[in-house]
């Protein structure tokens, strides 16, 4: 995907049970991503958007049809305050 598009890369956090725990366990956030994007676009995406580093991600498309992306951040970032930014916490 062309870099102009990082809003379409990312459509939306995800806010259920197993996302919220995972942030603080894990330093890990989720997101409901585009279908046509890879694990590059994602990691691009969240860099620039959210000015923090990535050191993972990991793609799985739901039963429902929706590619969701758990984005582990650097040790330098905590996931719990890029969270609190966004509104999920």
């Amino acid at each position: 995907m062309p870099k102009t598009k990082l809003h379409e890369i990312m459509i939306h956090p995800l806010m259920t049970e197993k996302a919220v725990s995972i942030i603080e366990a894990e330093n890990k956030l989720a997101f409901i991503v585009n279908l046509k994007a890879n694990k590059s676009d994602v990691k691009r995406a969240v860099e620039e958007l959210y000015g923090v580093k990535v050191s993972d991600v990991n793609l799985l498309v739901t039963s429902k049809g929706l590619k969701k992306a758990y984005v582990k951040l650097h040790p330098d970032y905590k996931a719990s305050d890029l969270a609190i930014k966004l509104g999920i916490l």
